[in-house]
């Protein structure tokens, strides 16, 4: 019989798309490796990811110090994300739901929780800071007043204009990271000329400077907050490679997300770097508009818009589906709004309300850490499946049904929770992202943050060890069976609709 798949036409991108979180077909997975470098790039080249590159010097680092802990983690972190873009073209779906595999149909649930938190996280992140630069550079180029009312005013209407790129769906989102990798890189790289005179190479504040007393723990913190923005890359990946041929290589993939992540080096050391020109106030954004010359004041208010946009949407979108996998009803364009609205409150309080710097290091703490051994078991999952995934078996949950290949126990594979849960609760003891996030055994290691390493090792062992001591059986695994782990006989349940009261609703 002839294949009927034959590709067709890439979408435009103010078609509002039609898929939520259902299996793309073949036939309209007309992305590739290069688009899936291009939005991770463009979602990081803002000022969301400038204002996590000034934390090194904020926290008293000198300067070659914080470009070696921004490199540092920028690389590690890059290392730990990579895999997550094999799972999209694999299943067809964003990696939350793909992690049926491992979790079973009703525990990928933890993969939407930890998407929402990032989502959260980095969309207020990228709304907070966008919306202070403009307010900064409007009150010096037109004496806009800066006051609680007029940021709450710039924060909604960034806010809605992520949600209308979010609404239109993919290619939409693609078109603006394209701009955003070019205008942004650009106009960051003119910061080089605008700043070059009143640029320190030789600047250190000494020892005493050091937020948490010496150099190794400040070193450390440093390292895992950069570590942070690629990180939280990793729920999301999915939503972008679901749209990449099947039979793309393994290579290609993990190639486009690394050199992605090596490319935020441009807004992170830009970050760095203009830090150490207003080092010591308290309002990083307002004081470099004001320090900046006039013509590259003007320039930041479109770093600002543009970045906004960017990070905002790669965040919002992907919740949106998340949100919509576990309330089907609602659909993906509902979700997104909701989740918007809510966003939206959490950015005016949290930002009018609470103090930006330690909120901003609370949240990329949690996500480093619940995040990253989340990553870890789904990554040993696909070396032990050999790369083969059900892809009709992990919408089960989504679309209202039981059974199948990833059902396992009642929906839930407790081999990847009983790794999961207590790597992340250890890895949490052992944080210190001060103030709002310190751990009973931060000073295990004389200060040291191990918080990482901890959960990363942890959600190993447990993980390899479940799979040894309770295998999984032969079915899951496809017809060249596992790699490195045992199997256990049995039958896939089938796939079965759920017994429902009469006249209750039944899902398309």
């Amino acid at each position: 019989m002839a294949h009927t798949d034959a590709p067709t036409r890439r979408p435009r991108a103010l078609e509002v798309e039609q898929h939520g979180i259902d299996t793309i077909p073949d036939a309209e997975r007309t992305s590739r490796p290069r688009d899936l470098l291009r939005i991770q790039f463009g979602g990081a080249n803002t000022f969301a990811t400038i204002i996590l590159g000034t934390f090194p010097i904020l926290l008293g680092l000198s300067l070659v110090e914080a470009v070696a802990a921004t490199v540092l983690g920028v690389v590690l972190g890059g290392l730990v994300l990579s895999p997550m873009g094999l799972f999209g073209p694999k299943t067809g779906t964003n990696n939350a739901v793909s992690s049926s595999a491992h979790f079973g149909v009703r525990g990928r649930i933890l993969g939407s929780f930890l998407s929402l938190l990032t989502a959260i996280a980095f969309y207020s992140i990228s709304v907070w800071v966008s919306g202070d630069a403009l307010v900064a550079a409007g009150n010096r180029l037109f004496g806009l007043p800066d006051g609680d009312l007029t940021r709450a005013l710039v924060y909604a209407v960034l806010g809605a204009l992520v949600i209308v790129v979010v609404v239109y769906g993919y290619q939409f989102m693609l078109l603006v990271n394209k701009v955003v990798v070019v205008g942004n890189t650009v106009l960051i790289l003119l910061g080089l000329v605008a700043y070059a005179g009143a640029f320190d190479a030789s600047y250190d504040p000494g020892p005493d400077a050091y937020a948490l007393g010496s150099f190794a723990p400040t070193f450390v913190l440093s390292v895992l907050i950069v570590m942070g923005n690629p990180v939280s890359f990793g729920a999301f990946l999915g939503d972008w490679s679901r749209y990449i041929p099947a039979d793309t290589s393994r290579r290609s993939l993990l190639s486009a997300t690394l050199l992605a992540q090596l490319a935020t080096l441009v807004p992170f050391l830009f970050g760095v770097g203009t830090a150490t020109l207003v080092a010591g106030e308290v309002d990083y954004v307002f004081a470099l508009v004001q320090a900046s010359p006039l013509w590259y004041a003007l320039l930041l208010m479109v770093v600002a818009v543009l970045g906004g946009l960017s990070t905002g949407v790669t965040s919002l979108y992907g919740t949106g589906l998340d949100f919509s996998s576990v309330l089907p009803r609602l659909g993906r364009v509902r979700a997104s709004l909701v989740i918007g609205a809510l966003s939206f409150v959490f950015i005016v309080v949290g930002r009018l309300a609470f103090d930006l710097v330690g909120s901003v290091n609370a949240f990329i703490g949690a996500i480093v850490i619940c995040t990253t051994p989340w990553m870890v078991i789904m990554t040993l999952g696909y070396i032990t499946r050999r790369g083969f995934y059900d892809p009709a078996a992990v919408q089960v949950f989504n679309q209202g049904r039981e059974g199948g290949v990833y059902w396992f126990s009642g929906g839930v594979n407790w081999r990847g929770m009983v790794a999961w849960i207590p790597s992340a609760v250890l890895g949490l003891l052992f944080a210190n992202y001060p103030p709002l996030i310190v751990g009973p055994f931060t000073n295990a290691f004389g200060g040291v943050d191990v918080s990482l390493p901890v959960a990363l090792l942890l959600a190993a062992v447990l993980y390899l060890g479940s799979l040894y001591l309770f295998p999984e059986p032969r079915y899951v695994f496809g017809p060249q069976g596992p790699r490195w782990v045992p199997s256990a006989p049995g039958e896939a349940p089938p796939i079965t609709e759920p017994v429902r009261r009469a006249g209750a609703d039944v899902p398309a």
